[in-house]
């Protein structure tokens, strides 16, 4: 239960930070005096609906109600450990020159309409932050979310036994800061994925118009945390403490879409997307107000929290495969597609940079490898098999005798397929996507990503450990089960109204089909020579071709590990 009463007198006790000439002030009315509330559901609602958003004293009581009830380490230091260490680690240096640990990597420090005092305030419990807390490598969004709380607070000290209890969070299920570079990392490649899923045609902006679209969604964390106005961070933080970090990928994804929209059609302001974007999220008062910016966040209808995580997973596993564990110059993603050593009979050096820019994030960075192609193994499904099996994910590209071009994303090794023995049984994870590049270029993604209400999320796997194929390889599938996650976006995870919504891949020596349902998007023969194309329910596609075609080739690509040969 939670009850917070602000008293008349109450704000004088939470301004001792604060320079009231620089905050608005009509939003400070004294409406809401107190809060009382026994339901998690009415406490999202309310901080949903800025309950606690016009009264400063207030929102100041609800943040230290909800902090202490973190689940915390047994030792986690308070506010006695900073009045200790403040004098000794700070001295008699002015608070302006002391020098922020490398681990805020010079990230922007937002004053956020503090004083002077406040501003010198939050570098003195950076430093004493760093001092308690060694094993943080990596935390952009510190100087942030101490500025922020020095508003709700009385004193240095309960600002910073506050920030610990943040950072000192021991309870598995419930992410708040990245404090390392891996976590860091693997969360912008998450956003990275989520842009593609939810934000296609943002997405699509990025990749024209940036040579690394990693490094624009790598700030991510910045729009929020660093170039978001005052009143916009506190009603995202006011989400966050009662839901979690997947409201940070919402406000984030939010921020993104209207960025496109408002920006659509004009010419970027400055040469670099990244600025035009921090310039947008600066100055996002000219266009959005915070609620409505919160209820567009709302409105995508996001994986589950328990998805969001197995994805995480995977890309913090891919990234430690490949030895990215500490802050280093990242690769582009572009020159994945080099144009002096690619070569296909079916798509253009640009036309795969597209198709590269739809893959999961995890893969980005590894280069296409050619298994398969007709014209040089012939026209066999059997040499197609042998050539593709221990592969995870592949790529199919068809080009037909009309000069069609289409193709799919593949999460899985076809070897999946001998598990339902002599009989064809459908295998593969809701990454798998259908597209067609020619004449007109369209992804068809799993139906359940657009549309969620078809199926809810299934409680199953808490245990991630699982025989399941993994999809986290980039080369051969690892032989030991005990290494696998249960894979992102696996059929089982959701209670789907029937198993068409789930009919990803399937081969046996007959055919190969992807998708099904209602047709499938994709038949070929056993000699790949003849297809056909239809509506299928588990893509929800449009024919990629024409319905029945002849091939002309046919390719399979892998997905070669450039960092580690």
């Amino acid at each position: 239960m939670i009850f917070c009463y602000a008293s008349p007198g109450a704000m004088d006790e939470y301004n001792r930070f604060v320079d009231w000439d620089k905050m608005d002030v009509t939003v400070q009315s004294q409406d809401a005096k107190e809060l009382t509330c026994t339901e998690f559901q009415e406490l999202k609602q309310l901080a949903r609906q800025g309950y606690w958003a016009k009264n400063h004293s207030l929102r100041a009581k609800v943040y230290h109600k909800l902090i202490s009830n973190i689940p915390c380490r047994t030792v986690t230091p308070d506010a006695n450990v900073y009045r200790d260490i403040v004098v000794k680690i700070v001295g008699k240096r002015s608070s302006s020159s002391l020098p922020l640990p490398e681990f805020v990597d010079n990230s922007l420090v937002p004053t956020y309409c503090l004083n002077a005092e406040g501003i010198g305030a939050v570098r003195k419990i950076i430093l004493c932050i760093a001092n308690q807390f060694p094993d943080i490598s990596f935390c952009p969004a510190l100087p942030s979310v101490i500025a922020l709380l020095l508003h709700y607070s009385k004193d240095e000290a309960e600002c910073f036994e506050q920030v610990c209890r943040i950072l000192a969070c021991n309870d598995p299920s419930k992410r708040l800061i990245d404090q390392t570079f891996l976590a860091f990392e693997s969360s912008c490649m998450t956003f990275g994925d989520l842009v593609n899923k939810y934000c296609q045609a943002a997405h699509k902006l990025m990749v024209a118009v940036s040579e690394d679209v990693l490094e624009v969604y790598s700030d991510w964390q910045r729009w929020l945390f660093g170039e978001l106005p005052m009143v916009y961070i506190a009603r995202v933080f006011d989400v966050f403490l009662v839901e979690g970090y997947k409201v940070l990928y919402r406000v984030a994804l939010a921020l993104l879409k209207f960025f496109h929209k408002v920006r659509a059609g004009q010419p970027m302001e400055s040469d670099s997307i990244q600025q035009d974007i921090r310039a947008f999220v600066r100055d996002i008062a000219k266009s959005v107000s915070p609620e409505r910016l919160l209820e567009k966040a709302f409105a995508i209808r996001l994986f589950s929290r328990k998805e969001i995580q197995l994805l995480q997973m995977a890309n913090e596993k891919a990234l430690q495969q490949k030895g990215i564990t500490v802050k280093q110059k990242r690769q582009n993603v572009h020159l994945a597609v080099h144009a002096e050593n690619f070569k296909s009979e079916i798509v253009s050096v640009k036309e795969m940079r597209d198709i590269w820019s739809w893959i999961p994030e995890r893969f980005a960075l590894c280069q296409p490898l050619l298994l398969f192609t007709t014209l040089e193994h012939g026209c066999s499904l059997s040499r197609f098999y042998s050539h593709s099996e221990g592969h995870e994910p592949t790529l199919l590209l068809i080009k037909t005798t009309a000069r069609e071009v289409c193709g799919a994303y593949l999460s899985t090794d076809w070897s999946e397929r001998r598990r339902g023995g002599s009989k064809l049984s459908f295998f593969g994870t809701g990454e798998c996507f259908v597209f067609r590049l020619q004449p007109e270029v369209e992804r068809y993604e799993w139906v359940i990503i657009k549309h969620p209400e078809l199926a809810a999320t299934g409680s199953e796997p808490e245990n991630h450990a699982s025989p399941a194929p993994s999809t986290l390889s980039s080369g051969s599938v690892p032989s030991d089960p005990s290494d696998r996650l249960s894979p992102f976006l696996s059929a089982r995870h959701f209670n789907l109204p029937s198993k068409t919504a789930s009919m990803f891949m399937a081969g046996s020596s007959e055919c190969i089909i992807i998708g099904g349902g209602d047709g499938q998007a994709l038949y070929l023969d056993a000699d790949l020579n003849h297809g056909r194309t239809s509506h299928c329910n588990t893509f929800n596609n449009q024919p990629l071709c024409s319905e029945s075609f002849q091939i002309s080739v046919l390719e399979v690509w892998g997905f070669r590990d450039t960092m580690n040969g």
